[in-house]
């Protein structure tokens, strides 16, 4: 009988577990302003280091969140005033395994540390022009110019 009562136990936490989740998700999500975005989080293996999310805006800022975290708070914060887009790129070797075939990787500087993020390939030109739209006065990052892969 103790067996059968540490199984349901286990059950039920796995089952609150996937609940907070869908919940914290749902939270994010109803209020738009929400893209899918993955952001490289370790550089130590090529193609590696990928980690899955959601990005919102929220005025000058891009907040991303980890998509599998139980955190209610972004795990990284990208603010329009220091981002810079250096270039744009396909995915190569093991990244297309990691991400969907229609997705571009942007290698942007971030207050001058790089930090690369991977959309999808419609969603770039939102985040570009959310990029650029800088307040009146302000003056707006730049964006390398050099041949981007075509649409």
């Amino acid at each position: 009988m103790e067996i059968v009562e540490g199984i349901g136990i286990g059950v039920a936490v796995v089952l609150a577990a996937l609940l907070i989740l869908f919940i914290r998700r749902a939270l994010f999500t109803r209020s738009g302003g929400i893209i899918r975005l993955s952001v490289r989080v370790s550089t130590m293996l090529d193609g590696r280091g990928w980690s899955p999310g959601f990005g919102r805006f929220a005025g000058d800022q891009l907040r991303w969140y980890r998509m599998f975290s139980f955190a209610l708070r972004p795990k990284r914060v990208l603010s329009r005033k220091g981002l810079a887009v250096e270039r744009r790129r396909l995915p190569e070797g093991q990244e297309r395994l990691s991400m969907p075939a229609d997705w571009v990787i942007l290698r942007c500087t971030s207050n001058h540390a790089p930090v690369e993020i991977a959309m999808a390939r419609s969603t770039v030109t939102g985040f570009l022009s959310w990029l650029e739209a800088a307040p009146p006065g302000a003056v707006s990052p730049r964006l390398a110019s050099q041949d981007w892969p075509a649409a």
